[in-house]
């Protein structure tokens, strides 16, 4: 499984993302260009001693993340506050890529329509929408549930 970040905006959300990652054992992705300096050293500082035990794949752009994504198995599943169908009912598969849009503008139509599945967070009416760490934690945390991802974690200990 993995995460994948489209333009992110904020630098400690990309770190706090970069550390749920490492920690669960799963890949991220980041689509460029985001809002800060990617460095190796911005990133490093963001996610602190975790970044040695990530795999982490920068893309230029969402047509190269794109083109990487078709030749990898499991389907693009876009977070957003657009979408018709609750996280916690979507069937995740073990090979999914979970994509975060940017914190500030979410994802562009180009990205939805490629989306194979697009989830929400039910929140409570009148809310926006949830920090992008808190809403990559919570549905990352269910898909790995469903996979048994998780009791795979606990196996490795």
């Amino acid at each position: 499984m993995r995460i994948a970040l489209y333009q992110p905006d904020i630098p400690q959300n990309t770190g706090t993302i970069l550390r749920l990652a490492a920690c669960l054992g799963l890949g991220i992705d980041i689509i460029e260009p985001a809002g800060f300096t990617m460095t190796d050293k911005a990133l490093r500082r963001a996610g602190m001693d975790y970044m040695a035990n990530l795999d982490l794949i920068r893309h230029i752009d969402f047509a190269h993340f794109y083109a990487a994504q078709q030749q990898r198995p499991g389907n693009l599943v876009l977070a957003t506050t657009k979408a018709a169908i609750s996280y916690t009912d979507y069937a995740f598969a073990p090979h999914d890529t979970i994509l975060m849009g940017r914190e500030s503008a979410g994802a562009p139509p180009q990205v939805h329509n490629a989306a194979n599945a697009r989830v929400l967070i039910p929140m409570a009416s009148g809310m926006r929408s949830l920090n992008i760490a808190i809403s990559a934690a919570m549905i990352t945390g269910e898909a790995l549930r469903q996979t048994n991802g998780f009791r795979a974690l606990q196996s490795a200990l």
